[in-house]
């Protein structure tokens, strides 16, 4: 009988989400496309943080080549806009425009993701949980809105994870877990979702799509 509670609970938990995330994609409107080019010559000042094609050196910044342009416009977005607040990145994206924005984007798309190697340490847990889930605390699979890969899905801006930072997924994990990073739709799904995260869960999964590919 409890077995039959927790999986009514883990199904209609994991509806709520996907139905949310389908109203999303039905909502989305074409995304105006960004010059790639353009863009290039944009990013000098993000070099030091988020490396020369995009590719983080460093575990705290997140790695963005090859991630989806419209998650990426939308990320910056709220970052001119301080509707997302990053101390270091205060104040360097208020002269941009949208356009600027949208290219800029457009040129870490277009770079190529280096995936790094995962730890062997907790790597079954993390697979068990992006893949599958946690049927007794109600978390969904990731590979719902991240797909299996962890490419992510371009039409409802739902980021790519495979090779990203473990150190900054799992900041970003708990950030959206405490309501800093729940500024909008997807964030306030994100938030439903990492509040049922142990620490442990949260480590374990940010290891396993950081080699993920």
């Amino acid at each position: 009988m409890i077995k039959k509670f927790l999986l009514l609970s883990f199904l209609v938990s994991s509806f709520s989400v996907f139905a949310a995330a389908a109203g999303e994609m039905s909502e989305a409107k074409p995304m105006k496309r960004g010059d790639a080019e353009k863009g290039s010559k944009l990013v000098g000042t993000c070099v030091a943080c988020h490396g020369v094609d995009g590719n983080s050196v460093v575990g705290q910044w997140p790695t963005l080549a090859g991630q989806r342009e419209s998650y990426l416009f939308e990320q910056l977005e709220h970052i001119r806009d301080e509707e997302r607040v990053i101390a270091v990145m205060k104040g360097l994206l208020n002269n941009y425009s949208d356009d600027d924005l949208r290219d800029m984007a457009a040129f870490y798309a277009s770079q190529k993701t280096k995936v790094g190697q995962a730890d062997e340490t907790n790597l079954e847990l993390g697979q068990q949980i992006y893949r599958a889930g946690n049927l007794a605390s109600g978390v969904p699979a990731c590979t719902g809105c991240h797909g299996p890969a962890g490419k992510g899905l371009e039409s409802a801006q739902y980021p790519m994870l495979g090779g990203q930072k473990a150190e900054y997924v799992v900041t970003s994990l708990i950030a959206y877990q405490t309501g800093e990073r729940a500024i909008d739709e997807h964030g306030k799904i994100m938030q439903g979702i990492a509040s049922r995260l142990t620490i442990e869960e949260i480590r374990a999964v940010a290891n396993y799509v950081s080699g993920l590919y």
